[in-house]
């Protein structure tokens, strides 16, 4: 086949669904040519895919048919409405069932940051073996709280933001593993309780305290919770519920942990701000505190109100369904020998228990 002759019989096609595709509003009798001209471009891809392999030919129509294929069938479109449902059911629902999980982390890794501090600080040789006295000197005297004031707000916001997003991402896909995230979490601890243990052995534990429980408390928190959802996909995967198989309990893991996911770039917004605005500023400490308390309390009963809310109102429509019972002529026609599951097979997509 001669290309150059097929792309000059067929070009000024190609041109005109390109110009259709791009338009926001078309005619009735434009939609009729739009479809037509698309049905021609994906025949003339598959030939020149089955005859002439040009790399920059396919690539074009491969673009063209994909471009007018959306312009057709668009994908639905994101409402205020969607929005509104994530941040009032859709969150809340994910991380309130995931509260066991990452309230044992929550629990667990606090308790072990706060022995290695007070651990560090009862035993200088530790911090000696591990950083050196004089790295634990300018820690104390410079570091620690030239940290906060580093870099611009701004700057250092974004850089937060984006850190301890892309740690939850991590914690969360690399869940089902278990091992990395309790990598995370140990580092996270070690790095905390050899931080404030020094701290604390060269007498500055108000200062240490002063400056990372503003943000400490929501941030660690973050944290915690995404560990914990992925903690919770692991385990999922290895104690399925007994109404659902290995694959589709993972599944259903998953797709809660990627709501987390989202819902936590928010938080960590919330604690970056204030790391970078309220840590460092010359408010008295004790303000300070408040902020994070509140930021941190606000975020639990955020959780639990909306979670439990939407936890409950989910049940209550579940048990609105009703349970045919194929015995009983009282509740009304029975389903017919084909319809119902047979003894260990499927249950029919359409049925009641399917939907359950």
């Amino acid at each position: 086949m001669d290309l150059d002759a097929y792309v000059a019989e067929h070009d000024a096609q190609w041109r005109r669904l390109e110009h259709l595709s791009g338009r926001r509003r078309l005619r009735a009798e434009e939609v009729d040519e739009l479809v037509t001209l698309y049905q021609r471009t994906a025949t003339h891809l598959s030939v020149v895919r089955s005859r002439t392999p040009d790399p920059a030919l396919i690539a074009r129509l491969s673009r063209l048919v994909l471009a007018s294929r959306s312009a057709i069938s668009p994908g639905p479109r994101m409402r205020l409405a969607d929005v509104g449902r994530f941040f009032t059911v859709g969150f809340p629902l994910a991380a309130y069932r995931a509260w066991p999980w990452w309230s044992a982390v929550a629990t667990g890794f606090t308790a072990l940051s706060f022995f290695l501090m007070f651990y560090t600080a009862g035993h200088p040789e530790v911090s000696n073996a591990l950083i050196g006295d004089e790295a634990a000197r300018r820690l104390v005297e410079t570091e620690f709280a030239a940290y906060y004031s580093e870099f611009s707000p701004e700057t250092f916001a974004f850089s937060l933001w984006t850190h301890n997003a892309w740690l939850s991402v991590q914690c969360l896909a690399s869940g089902v593993l278990i091992l990395p995230v309790l990598w995370l979490l140990w580092n996270n601890a070690l790095n905390i309780g050899l931080t404030g243990g020094v701290m604390i052995q060269y007498g500055e534990a108000e200062q240490f305290f002063s400056l990372i429980t503003p943000h400490g408390l929501l941030e660690l928190t973050g944290v915690y919770v995404a560990a914990g959802v992925g903690l919770r996909i692991a385990g999922a995967w290895i104690r399925p519920p007994r109404h659902l198989t290995r694959t589709r309990s993972l599944a259903a893991a998953g797709r809660e942990g990627l709501l987390v996911a989202v819902g936590l770039v928010f938080l960590f917004l919330i604690s970056g701000l204030i790391e970078a605005f309220v840590t460092p500023s010359t408010l008295p400490p004790t303000l300070k505190i408040v902020i994070g308390a509140l930021a941190f309390v606000g975020f639990l009963g955020y959780v639990v109100l909306f979670g439990n809310a939407a936890e409950h109102a989910l049940k209550a429509r579940i048990e609105e369904i009703p349970i045919l019972d194929s015995g009983s002529s009282a509740a009304g026609p029975s389903l017919p020998p084909d319809t119902g599951p047979g003894p260990g097979g499927p249950v029919p997509a359409g049925s009641a228990a399917g939907r359950l």
